[in-house]
This record gives structure tokens, sequence and C-alpha cells, in this order.
């Protein structure tokens, strides 16, 4: 299958500002472009790049003062398959873990392990380790967060979202990631782009979030807000939480003045 994704984003800054973009592919998925992933800006404007902590592609730049439009459009190839499930995976004991896994079982900045660890005990010590003991925990945010584009909000952390139950895809994968972290199970933020592919279409698009589980030995993934499986994630970045991962991150204001997305088999282009 040939995946089709970009964006087109315009923001407006007061003044020339500072970004740090985390808008490329994973460099995992790279060899898998059909059609290179090329960054366009308006005005043009000089960049750098360099790989952050966890390895994801940064984009540094000076946004002019005014309008500052970028763009882009490429084809990736895909499996076409579903998600991956092994019911049979097992967790990893800790003293076993690789040591590079371990920074995904401490508290980050939305994801209070600390708060929420007698509830997740008492929510999911009884369960089946492994497998069934994250599908558990995604199943219950899945219930228990009702979603609600008009309701997000920058600093809802995973405690807020237990306790409002309501949020997006970031808020769901947030309060997932604490609950598994506190089962001591290694668990990271990850956002992409996920099409409606096999699915029932749902516009406007936008970039989604979900989780990555540690599970038998290898990261699995997990996905607590649409919780099935699905086809054709295109992974951008993982980190601790969404703190890690900024699409962008601008030191000074601006203004989201547009904003589109689009991620779809090439196969079946929309009119």
């Amino acid at each position: 299958m040939l995946i089709r994704f970009g964006y087109d984003i315009t923001i407006t800054c007061a003044q020339d500002t500072a970004l740090i973009c985390l808008l490329s592919l994973r460099p995992e998925r790279q060899a898998d472009l059909v059609r290179p992933e090329v960054m366009t800006f308006a005005p043009a404007v000089q960049t750098t790049v360099y790989a952050d902590l966890f390895g994801n592609t940064c984009r540094r730049m000076i946004a002019p003062a005014g309008d500052f439009r970028m763009t882009a459009d490429a084809i990736i190839a895909d499996s076409g398959l579903h998600d991956r499930q092994d019911l049979a995976a097992a967790e990893v004991p800790i003293a076993d873990l690789p040591d590079d896994t371990l920074i995904y079982l401490l508290g980050s900045r939305y994801c209070e392990t600390d708060t929420l660890s007698q509830t997740a005990w008492d929510m999911f010590g009884t369960v089946a380790p492994g497998w069934n003991r994250v599908q558990a925990i995604c199943d219950f945010v899945h219930g228990h967060i009702r979603f609600s584009y008009g309701d997000a909000r920058v600093t809802r952390t995973a405690q807020d979202a237990f306790a409002e139950r309501i949020g997006v895809c970031r808020d769901y994968a947030h309060l997932a990631i604490a609950l598994c972290r506190c089962m001591n199970i290694p668990a990271r933020y990850v956002n992409g782009y996920l099409g409606d592919i096999g699915v029932p279409v749902v516009d406007p698009m936008d970039f989604s979030a979900w989780i990555e589980v540690y599970l038998g030995g290898r990261w699995i993934t997990f996905d607590p807000r649409n919780n099935r499986p699905r086809i054709g994630r295109t992974k951008v970045a993982h980190g601790r939480d969404a703190a890690d991962v900024p699409l962008i991150h601008s030191f000074g204001p601006h203004l989201l003045k547009s904003f589109k997305v689009w991620c779809y088999d090439e196969a079946n282009v929309p009119a």
C-alpha cells in the first residue's frame, strides 16, 4: 500500500521567532519513502537538523515576523496490515529491562505516576500480567474518557484526564502511559499520521497520538483512543509524553492561522 501524507501549516509571529519543529518522519521509516518528504517554507528560511535524545528528527529555524507557512507532501510504502497483536507478549522484569527503557518507567510532565500509583494497582493489580494487563488499561481509558475537541487543553495531565473524564487523543495516551508505568511496564508517547484507512472517514484530519509499550522484549503499539488495530500508522516522533515531542516549539508567542493535515491510501485519492 502507498500512503500519501503531509501538512500545510501557517503561523503568525509578531516578531522574528526561533522554532524547533518535530514534523519529519522517524529515521527508521525514511527507507520506506517512495516520494521524499521535503519541507517548504514561505517565506524561505535557512534550517538545520539534529537528532534529540530520543532519536527524533528536529529542525531549527527562525520564523520571520508575519505569516510563516510550512508545508510537506510525501508518499510512503506501508504493509497495509493492521497493527500487530501478540497476546502472549510478557512483561519484562525490571532487572532485565534494557537501560534505555528505564526512563519510560518514570513520572514525567504529563504522566504523574506518584498520584496514580495506588489507583493503578487497585484496578489492575489482579489482572494477568503482560498483554492482557496493558489491554485492560487501554480498555479502561477508552471507556473512561469522552473524546471532545472542544474541551482540549494543553495543560491537562493524566491525573486531570482521570478526574475530568474528557479529552483528546493525547489525554488518552497520557493516562494509559501513566497507568502502565505505575504497573512497572515501560510506556512511551507517540505522535504521527493515522489516516482513516479501513474505518469510517472522520474530517478534518489531524496528527494523532498513541502509545508504545515494552513487552516481550520489543515495543508494541497500543491505541487507547481508538482501541482497535489500525492500518497505516506513520510515526513522526516518540518521547516520555507530549512535552518531549511538540510539533512546533516556539521561543516566543505565535498564532496558528491555518492547519491542514492529510494521510490516505494513494489508491483512493480524495475527490
